[in-house]
């Protein structure tokens, strides 16, 4: 191993392992506040070409690392062969890796003095955060703030700026670490020394931001706690069905699948809740399309005198125009359909293929089911006079915070989760999964109901506490009381304005770069045209003499 493969490229594949490990099931949250730091010793000196690539390299290992599981998903579920799984997780992470290797170029092109890199590096970072968030429908799994889920008093903040802001206060603290570490070391940034006052800034910025965020947390934590404590409740269960996803779609389960589901269900009856809540697609038929199999469902529910809340996949239309959605029905107590939620984010190679005609060989992921179709954003379920709108998001949904948002707004009491994470096995995936959904409880001040098919289920409060959370791969029913709080935040409000904001500045300081840029390189056609007209003028001179 050569010394500049160990000096450039290994601080660079630890910054990727150090951000994976920061993540569940790790779980070492703690690191992310210094994962960028040996980034940032990589990029000390380099040219924004091969700080683009070296920030290409950290963005590989960490999402080689952090989304490994897709391989066990498409080999089991999708039954491709192992390179095929293999290559569509590398070309996942190169597309993924992109935007490190943005934030490294963008560092490397316009951080040329310390003093920037601490206030524009969480700028950049958002921003392309954001940008993953958006692009191509969109892939915000991991963001750096999810990794500190479980500090309380830290992600309080966003119910004012989301996500985002715990990833801004991250990676500000990342950049202002690595410019003491510089100041000590006498070490200067693009040839430019540490100044006393950027030592002063790198100190104090974090402390006086970190220390705002824990006293504006402990407030926050303490008026929410007693608006909960005042608040309307309702009590739910969740049942856990633990349907083996081998066996969900097979037909010679669905009436012990259904059978198991109302069973555990007429069991949670001793723990009086006013709602039961199944999993996504719990059903392993069309709900209402499937006349026996529904009726076996609906008898049950009016058996337990309760309201259920059931993932079912539903289909519309006539024979050879049918519309198919993952959905969600409301079921009254007298068994009838009060309302359906049909799930609006749809997953690429889970629900639907994208660009079928050039990746036709996976098609095998999606044969179950078939192609899903869009639901209508931001529509509730009611379920009685005096009880709250119910907010319901399928899968993967919970990790898109406007779709929590528009539920909100549209007047949702409490957030329902319903998923079927069977298909990551055990890996980490599952326990990430339910770390995104804790900030949409803490975003919107809402309780958060999460039913997963088999695990990881859970009750999260207003405040981000996951109050109760089940084992994966096990059978379970539990049942707690909801407190309902109908407060709007300024997040709830007005969204991502952080993130947008620092997706504006970027774009003007990339602007502004690239005339800069022009700028030099026409002053220099100008220097060369006027050297060669006074070397023109003296020739002719020469001439006339």
């Amino acid at each position: 191993m050569t010394i500049a493969f160990k000096t450039k490229w290994l601080p660079a594949i630890i910054s990727g392992l150090m951000l994976t490990a920061a993540f569940p099931k790790a779980g070492f949250s703690v690191l992310a506040w210094f994962a960028l730091v040996p980034l940032f010793i990589t990029l000390r000196e380099l040219n924004p070409k091969d700080a683009f690539r070296f920030g290409m390299i950290t963005g590989l290992v960490h999402y080689l690392t952090l989304l490994y599981w897709v391989v066990i998903t498409m080999r089991t579920y999708g039954y491709l062969p192992w390179w095929q799984c293999v290559s569509l997780l590398v070309l996942l992470a190169a597309y993924l890796a992109l935007y490190p290797g943005l934030f490294a170029l963008a560092i490397a092109r316009m951080c040329t003095k310390p003093g920037l890199l601490i206030l524009l590096a969480p700028v950049f970072w958002v921003a392309l955060e954001y940008m993953r968030a958006i692009l191509m429908t969109g892939f915000p799994w991991g963001l750096i703030g999810y990794s500190q889920f479980n500090r309380l008093h830290i992600i309080q903040i966003s119910d004012m700026f989301g996500v985002y802001g715990i990833s801004f206060l991250v990676v500000l603290c990342n950049a202002a670490v690595y410019v003491l570490l510089l100041f000590a070391a006498q070490k200067k940034w693009r040839g430019h020394p540490v100044a006393k006052r950027q030592v002063i800034t790198a100190a104090l910025l974090p402390i006086i931001l970190m220390g705002a965020c824990l006293g504006y947390g402990s407030m926050r934590i303490g008026a929410t706690d007693q608006a909960a404590a005042q608040a309307a409740s309702f009590r739910v269960a969740l049942i856990q069905g633990n349907i083996d996803q081998a066996r969900k779609w097979d037909p010679a389960f669905q009436i012990s699948t259904t059978k198991k589901y109302i069973d555990l269900t007429l069991s949670a009856a001793a723990h009086e809740p006013d709602l039961v809540v199944w999993p996504e697609t719990a059903t392993p038929f069309y709900f209402e399309a499937s006349p026996k199999l529904t009726r076996l469902v609906i008898d049950a529910i009016r058996e337990a005198g309760v309201h259920l809340l059931v993932g079912s996949p539903s289909v519309q239309g006539q024979p050879g125009s049918q519309a198919y959605f993952n959905s969600a029905y409301m079921v009254a107590p007298d068994g009838g359909v009060t309302g359906r939620y049909d799930k609006v984010h749809l997953v690429p190679f889970g629900e639907y293929v994208p660009l079928k005609h050039l990746l036709s060989f996976v098609g095998k992921m999606v044969a179950q089911v078939g192609d899903f179709s869009v639901g209508e954003r931001g529509r509730t379920l009611a379920w009685g006079d005096d009880n709250p709108a119910i907010g319901v998001q399928i899968c993967f949904e919970i990790i898109f915070p406007g779709l929590s948002r528009s539920l909100v707004k549209n007047g949702a009491g409490v957030l329902v989760n319903l998923t079927n994470d069977a298909w990551f096995g055990k890996s980490s995936a599952a326990y990430q999964h339910l770390s995104m959904a804790v900030f949409r409880a803490v975003e919107n001040r809402r309780s958060l109901v999460r039913c997963a098919n088999t695990g990881i289920s859970a009750f999260v409060d207003p405040a981000g506490r996951i109050l109760v959370y089940t084992a994966l791969f096990e059978d379970a029913v539990v049942a707690r009381t909801v407190p309902v709080l109908f407060e709007k935040t300024v997040y709830t409000q007005i969204g991502d304005v952080l993130p947008l904001v620092c997706l504006i500045l970027l774009g003007l300081l990339v602007g502004r770069s690239l005339i800069d840029r022009g700028a030099a390189g026409n002053g220099g056609m100008r220097v060369n045209v006027s050297d060669r007209i006074k070397k023109l003028v003296g020739r002719m001179a020469d001439k006339r003499r």
